[in-house]
């Protein structure tokens, strides 16, 4: 099963694309799809869109796993990032492909263990469940990756439905 890992933003969105088998993983790919700051933000909008877009006619995955949104300070920035979230979800609808979203809790207790992890505890823990040399850059990618974790952990409740 390919799964494609997305960590929503406006000018960096994370994405991880990777193979689950048998309980075992393959990174196929990770890094971002970026956005001009200064340009207006419909484009930017439009160039996740076409991006996200992009990465799932490349990729085709099987199934697509997205982080729900947790903000508790800056409204604007919320804002902001659940439209871009909106585009995302919107390139994954139209491609037919099954979404899963994950809350940040649910993503750090199935890469870690522990609910309330730190981000530094989750990336690593990427990095060992992944084989990888070093910790994926930039951040974004690294949390994609998670959110692609989390969802081939999942599978058995929700991809077995398929």
């Amino acid at each position: 099963m390919v799964i494609l890992g997305i960590d929503p933003g406006y000018a960096i969105v994370g994405f991880g694309v990777i193979s689950y088998e048998g309980n075992h993983f393959k990174v196929l790919s990770y890094g971002a799809v970026n956005t001009k700051a200064g340009v207006d933000f419909s484009l930017r909008l439009n160039d996740i869109y076409d991006g996200v877009t992009q990465l799932i006619n490349k990729y085709k995955p099987d199934v697509i796993s997205i982080e729900k949104l947790f903000f508790n300070t800056n409204n604007k920035t919320a804002i902001n990032v659940a439209e871009a979230r909106g585009c995302t979800i919107l390139a994954c609808v139209k491609a037919g492909v099954p979404l899963y979203e994950y809350t940040p809790l649910q993503v750090k207790q199935s890469v870690v263990g522990y609910g309330r992890a730190e981000k530094r505890q989750v990336m690593e823990m990427t990095r060992m469940l992944l084989n990888l040399e070093k910790i994926p850059k930039p951040d974004d990618a690294a949390d994609a990756l998670a959110v692609a974790i989390c969802c081939a952990h999942s599978s058995g409740s929700l991809l077995g439905r398929l």
